[in-house]
């Protein structure tokens, strides 16, 4: 049997790119889903196609930056499957521009999202985890929680944050928890439809030209997951073979 078979996973950012991906995969191998985005069109989609394949799966509209709209995600687990083994914190917004923009409001959104986002998902499964004594948090950061790059400094700081958060879990898990921060470089989603600085858009297209699909970090994401409990994937970068940064 598969180590993902029956395990109860919740996934933000799951509409689309790598959430999607992921969720399909684990599907096949028989993990039980529970999946939380803005956009409920495409959860629902996402839902029937997996169900009639035979998986198991709900959903849940979730805004991440709303803390019990995440708590009521992991609730929404429980609820239906009675534990959490794994969370994987994906949703993520990468709107580049140099500081001298002063794009204040995408400076927030990023924090908001992409770190606040992530200790929303964390607290809301914590305390399962802790009284399960076991589970496993999976969080998306990036090549850029690695190296800082010109027109990307919040963006890079969100991820280095990430980074951080991950190693703090490993720090703090009593031999309980496991925790896998997943780095991807270029990956084809939809992370650089929302950039509105010309100059910035063109750069992200340039380092995207050569970007790999979803499954490639779903495949990591998988990895880590199926590994025996005894065994904790901390670290891995994910990028195409011709991407230098």
């Amino acid at each position: 049997m598969s180590e993902v078979a029956e395990k109860v996973v919740v996934i933000t950012g799951a509409s689309s790119g790598l959430g999607e991906a992921t969720a399909k995969m684990l599907a096949e191998k028989g993990a039980k889903l529970v999946l939380g985005a803005r956009r409920e069109k495409r959860l629902q989609q996402l839902v029937n196609a997996i169900t009639s394949d035979g998986g198991e799966a709900i959903y849940k509209t979730v805004d991440v930056t709303k803390r019990d709209e995440v708590e009521a995600l992991a609730n929404a687990a429980l609820e239906k499957f009675g534990r959490i083994d794994v969370l994987v914190n994906n949703a993520g917004l990468m709107p580049l521009a140099p500081l001298d923009e002063l794009k204040v409001d995408e400076w927030e959104q990023m924090i908001d999202v992409n770190i606040k986002g992530v200790m929303y998902g964390v607290g809301a499964v914590l305390p399962t985890m802790r009284k399960q004594e076991s589970g496993h948090i999976i969080n998306l950061s990036s090549v850029a929680g690695h190296v800082v790059f010109p027109g990307a400094t919040v963006y890079c700081a969100t991820k280095f944050a990430v980074k951080a958060i991950s190693e703090g879990i490993r720090q703090e898990s009593n031999g309980q928890i496991r925790s896998t921060n997943i780095s991807p470089g270029a990956v084809a989603t939809e992370l650089t439809d929302h950039i509105s600085h010309k100059d910035a858009k063109e750069m992200a297209d340039d380092l995207y030209s050569d970007a790999i699909d979803s499954d490639s970090i779903a495949r990591a994401i998988t990895f880590a997951i199926e590994q025996p409990g005894e065994v904790d994937v901390n670290e891995m970068v994910i990028r195409p073979t011709k991407q230098e940064l």
